[in-house]
């Protein structure tokens, strides 16, 4: 009864754009050629028994083997992206010591997903602590970003959600949003 109930819920923030407060899902908008910000703790989320949708092969958003760098509380913000635009995300956790991660989902309009209930989705990217330095690539630090989320000729869904690794569940946060105009 408890899992119908969330689900009815996140069925009516999708369908009405309004923020339920009851969820940990936030409405958010996008524009092109616009930089926007949003504010949130990870007190405000919820816990994820179920992170299986994440490296199903219908999404592969990040590996089981960092599994664990998802384990704290999960908080969603979600809108539309505008047709002829690329979206960038960008986490900035408030204190750089707060190990955060960041991952994002497109979908179509019409569709309800949300995790764990994610059975594909049209592209998913996810970005975390590395455990090592890759060869090729800056340092990483505190940040965490995901890009390349493209609308060529259609308006998409996006869910964007922050999580902390260990099972981490305060952590005051704010992602970045930029939307450019594709041609």
């Amino acid at each position: 009864m408890k899992h119908l109930l969330i689900l009815l819920i996140s069925f009516q923030f999708l369908n009405t754009s309004a923020q339920v407060k009851e969820s940990f899902i936030n409405a958010i908008d996008f524009e092109i050629g616009k930089e926007i910000s949003y504010g949130g703790n990870l007190n405000e989320g919820r816990f994820l028994d179920d992170l299986s949708w994440a490296w199903s092969s219908q999404n592969a958003c990040f590996p089981k083997t960092q599994k664990y760098k998802f384990t704290g509380k999960h908080i969603l913000f979600t809108g539309i992206i505008p047709a002829h635009s690329i979206t960038t995300i960008t986490l900035i956790p408030k204190h750089k010591k707060d190990n955060l991660s960041l991952y994002a989902y497109q979908i179509n309009i019409g569709e309800d997903f949300v995790v764990p209930n994610l059975p594909y989705c049209i592209t998913c990217e996810a970005d975390h602590k590395w455990d090592y330095n890759k060869k090729g690539r800056k340092k990483q630090n505190h940040k965490r970003m995901v890009t390349n989320f493209t609308a060529i000729n259609s308006s998409y869904r996006l869910i964007i959600g922050v999580t902390g690794a260990d099972g981490l569940d305060e952590s005051d946060f704010k992602i970045v949003i930029e939307t450019v105009q594709y041609y």
